[in-house]
């Protein structure tokens, strides 16, 4: 067990290494945010200044250095259009974009397994293929056109929901949270139902393979020779095998919608790290996209260990030493 923790942190290292490296020439590349951050009527020595003070004036293998020096002792740098650290600013928007992406993952669990569950018992049945169908349809529709129509219906024609924003919010451990009151739960059940409705139609379709194959299984036909109840059959023995694969999209899923819950919080106006993401690629703040990139992988390898380690937790027969060969 430690060895594959040791190997496993060692692969994140070299991950993140890369990334680094990938994402800083990429935005190096980009433009030139003295453009933005300077008035067009400065002078050139005003403009050498500015460079200079943002360190833009060395190479571009020396800005890397630097940025990779200071990253090894906490700073990912200072953003050019806030002047506050990169990684803070970030890290003060993260409480959101984490509330939005657990309510969305979670409210696709309640929702999509237990229809996915009756889909895969009821396989071949008009209604289970009808809701197949549904989910095809869910999992296509692109986030922004969804949540422009949520809009649309819930706040422009029938004004039951705030179209933007986060409302109001309640302090729990210093961390606000939105769904602790009225005005932000209100706030928050659109741009979760827009964030939810791919993964209902994931986790739809996803329980309902795993629930279709293991009903033939001979574990389950033993049992049912054996009499054993119908839920109980359901629930420990076919649910229980289905949740490996159930966890790790689950697993993924958090790591994605942390990344590209972009759309979603620029169409709802929500306070959280992708609509700062967003805000910072139109102003090139190099310093918060390239430190954002990196959070997020960090949390991408974090949370693929955490499934390894729950595969175990679900099922003693996989061992994670067995990796190592």
């Amino acid at each position: 067990m430690l060895l594959y923790i040791m190997q496993r942190l060692m692969q994140s290292i070299g991950v993140l290494l890369a990334v680094s490296v990938a994402v800083f020439l990429a935005v190096y590349a980009v433009g030139n945010p003295v453009d933005l951050l300077i008035s067009p009527e400065a002078t050139q020595a005003e403009r050498q200044q500015m460079i200079a003070r943002l360190g833009l004036d060395q190479p571009v293998w020396s800005q890397y250095l630097t940025f990779l020096w200071n990253a090894l002792h906490g700073d990912l740098g200072t953003s050019f259009v806030h002047g506050q650290p990169a990684l803070s600013l970030i890290v003060s928007r993260m409480p959101a974009t984490f509330e939005l992406v657990v309510c969305a993952l979670l409210l696709a669990s309640l929702i999509g397994i237990p229809i996915g569950l009756w889909v895969g018992l009821n396989d071949g049945s008009f209604g289970s293929r009808a809701v197949m169908t549904g989910s095809i349809l869910g999992y296509s529709i692109p986030s922004f056109w969804k949540g422009m129509v949520l809009i649309l219906v819930l706040a422009v024609w029938l004004n039951w929901l705030p179209a933007s924003g986060r409302g109001e919010t309640v302090p729990v451990l210093g961390i606000p949270l939105s769904f602790l009151t009225l005005d932000g739960l209100r706030h928050l059940t659109m741009p979760v139902i827009n964030l939810a409705i791919p993964n209902i139609a994931l986790m739809i379709r996803l329980t309902a393979a795993g629930a279709s194959e293991a009903v033939h299984q001979d574990y389950v036909k033993f049992a049912r020779a054996k009499g054993v109840r119908n839920q109980r059959i359901v629930r420990r023995h076919i649910l229980r095998n289905i949740l490996i694969p159930i966890v790790t999209v689950l697993g993924v899923e958090f790591g994605s919608l942390i990344a590209f819950s972009t759309i979603t919080e620029t169409v709802f106006a929500w306070p959280g790290m992708g609509k700062l993401l967003i805000t910072s690629i139109y102003q090139l703040d190099r310093p918060v996209v390239v430190a954002y990139v990196l959070l997020v992988t960090f949390i991408f390898v974090m949370v693929n260990l955490l499934v390894d380690f729950t595969y175990a937790a679900l099922d003693p027969r996989v061992k994670l030493t067995e990796r190592m060969s």
